[in-house]
């Protein structure tokens, strides 16, 4: 074996372990972010307060605090890797935090809120430990498996979690849905424990993971930029989509229905085609068309609150292929570019870098949201966000358009035992 290279292991295990934990991440997203708001609505809840989920972001945003630990408690000096045991810890908390909500119910918001940013803090944990077990598990050449791991798991979580989650409350209630989903998570965090189980080696670890020498490289500065324009300008109108198709005549079984067939096909058929196109044009390129089609679909919806000239069918597939088609197409570039500015000596916390900057503005972006459709309406709302995805274009083409230096060699990993 090569020094620097992961020992050999069978590429499909590997991506059928994370790509499970990613799946799961994204059924708590799904949930808080796509599900439950329009739960809330349905029930006659203020958009400026539906907003309030976005807080339930900030665990996300703020997790580059906490990545150095996790990633030197994963990691130690001598010894395996831990990161099943954070996976464990990790999963846990989650399901229990969605069995307690699912007792509680939708509303009052205050415990609900309180016990899915504890879901979001123990989830975000978890993804530190499967970035990092994905870059340490794969040879470099083979990572590409593991972003597409990552996207594809976001956009079926997202149709479980936005979509199926939706279909069961509307037949089964409240309770019963969520108890199925805090279930799912179960089984799909077992295939990661099991091969952690069965393939961890005990090393020697030279390089100690540090925040420092992530924010010294002008990789990790220039990405942090580029994931804060990109994020403003794509992501904050989107949690305001379902509040908008309910408010426009679209009932919740539908709106669910649509989330995750919109979801599970369209977001990863346009995953799949933007991995393709990333590496036709460019991921400078694919950002840039995400951009212009995304401002085109918030036009739409615009034109429809200002003038009512668009049939509720019209704004259905424009809300679809917004949310899944675009977004994906935009997401796979965009992560791309965060993989190859990555130190692969300390995956878990670059990455995570970028991630916390994705989540810190759409948090910040989802509260303003809910104001801003709250109290200048749909029209004015969706107006400012189509300008502002334009405006974006020329930075995210400059900030993404020079060249990364290489990244720095991987460290050497030297085994001292066989599953010790």
């Amino acid at each position: 074996m090569a020094k620097g290279e992961p020992a050999s292991q069978p590429v499909a295990a590997i991506v059928l372990a994370v790509g499970g934990l990613y799946v799961a991440q994204s059924v708590i997203g799904g949930i808080t972010w796509s599900g439950l708001p329009a739960v809330l609505r349905g029930q006659g809840l203020a958009l400026d307060d539906v907003g309030l989920l976005s807080l339930i972001a900030l665990p996300w945003a703020l997790k580059f605090l906490w990545a150095p630990m996790v990633e030197r408690f994963r990691l130690p000096p001598v010894g395996r890797n831990r990161s099943g045991v954070i996976v464990a810890l990790g999963g846990g908390i989650s399901i229990a935090g969605l069995a307690i909500v699912g007792a509680i119910g939708p509303s009052p918001l205050a415990p609900v809120l309180a016990c899915l940013t504890l879901v979001a803090f123990a989830a975000a944990t978890v993804d530190i430990a499967c970035d990092g077990y994905a870059v340490e598990s794969l040879p470099r050449a083979q990572h590409g498996w593991a972003n597409a791991a990552q996207v594809g798991g976001a956009y079926l979580g997202s149709a479980i979690g936005g979509g199926v989650f939706l279909v069961l409350v509307a037949r089964f209630g409240w309770m019963h849905a969520m108890w199925a989903m805090a279930l799912l998570l179960v089984l799909l965090g077992a295939p990661f424990l099991l091969r952690w189980r069965a393939s961890s080696l005990s090393e020697h670890r030279a390089h100690v993971p540090s925040l420092s020498a992530a924010l010294r490289r002008p990789e990790i500065r220039r990405g942090l930029l580029a994931a804060a324009l990109y994020v403003l300008a794509q992501k904050t109108a989107l949690m305001m989509l379902g509040p908008f198709l309910i408010d426009a005549g679209l009932n919740l079984a539908t709106l669910g229905i649509l989330n995750g067939v919109g979801s599970m096909f369209l977001g990863l058929g346009a995953a799949l085609l933007g991995g393709g196109l990333v590496r036709v044009l460019g991921a400078r390129a694919v950002l840039v068309i995400a951009l212009v089609l995304q401002a085109m679909a918030l036009a739409v919806f615009a034109a429809s609150d200002l003038f009512a000239v668009m049939p509720l069918p019209v704004l259905v597939a424009v809300a679809v292929a917004s949310s899944s088609g675009i977004m994906a197409l935009g997401f796979v570039a965009l992560y791309a570019q965060f993989m190859h500015w990555s130190d692969p000596r300390q995956g878990g916390i670059d990455f995570t870098l970028f991630q916390s900057m994705d989540a810190l503005v759409s948090m910040a972006g989802g509260v303003a949201a809910g104001h801003a459709a709250e109290h200048l309406g749909y029209g004015v709302f969706f107006t400012a966000a189509s300008l502002i995805a334009l405006v974006t274009i020329p930075a995210i083409a400059m900030v993404t358009g020079r060249p990364a230096r290489p990244a720095p060699a991987s460290p050497n990993l030297a085994p001292v035992g066989e599953n010790q």
